[in-house]
């Protein structure tokens, strides 16, 4: 089981105490979660690293505890789970890192976009908002077999949905990011995914 306590905390700007990785990883375990687990949040830590070594950050430290936080709370086809993650990252920077003068506003906003994935237009973003969701959604510029996983995944998250009405949304969602001009809002991850997730898109809504 991927655990985020296992963390390289080395290459990160900023220094996680333990007890709040602890707290994160039941957090990732509740429910347990096909997709939306730890092992996601290490691979969009994966990227955010990717970042760092490329364009870079304005607020690395945001920006991480961000991909931290953004799905800590979590229940297939709920509406406020991003909501309720922004108040637990609130709630956490302020018991376990309360010295480190974080953004707190800035965390809770960039977890918040998350709700708006394929909805968000890229005019509206800064360059660290939109690196953040797309390292969310690189995931979509896979390999097809790491595609496929991933949307096998979600839809196991799904099972409490009648299969019929969960493959018209998913048709429906997957269709819309396919039509449109971009998919990724960054030209760092346009460029480095945007072929490979069309392709995967289109299969998938066959």
């Amino acid at each position: 089981m991927s655990t985020l306590t296992n963390i390289d905390q080395q290459k990160l700007p900023l220094s996680l105490p333990p007890g709040l990785l602890e707290a994160l990883d039941l957090q990732y375990r509740t429910p347990p979660r096909a997709y939306h687990s730890a092992q996601h949040v290490l691979d969009v830590i994966r990227h955010f690293g990717d970042v760092a070594a490329g364009p870079g950050w304005k607020q690395p430290r945001e920006v991480l505890l961000a991909v931290l936080f953004h799905d800590a709370v979590y229940e297939a086809g709920r509406k406020d789970n991003e909501s309720k993650s922004a108040v637990l990252a609130r709630a956490a920077i302020a018991q376990w890192l309360p010295g480190e003068a974080i953004d707190a506003n800035r965390v809770a906003q960039l977890i918040e976009f998350t709700a708006r994935h394929g909805s968000l237009g890229s005019e509206v973003l800064d360059a660290d908002a939109a690196h953040f969701l797309d390292a969310d959604m690189a995931i979509l510029g896979s390999d097809a077999a790491t595609f496929e996983a991933y949307d096998a995944a979600i839809a196991r998250e799904y099972i409490h949905v009648p299969t019929i009405l969960y493959r018209m949304g998913r048709k429906k969602f997957l269709g819309s990011l396919v039509k449109a001009e971009r998919i990724f809002h960054s030209n760092f991850f346009h460029d480095r995914y945007d072929a490979q997730a069309r392709q995967n898109l289109r299969r998938a809504v066959e």
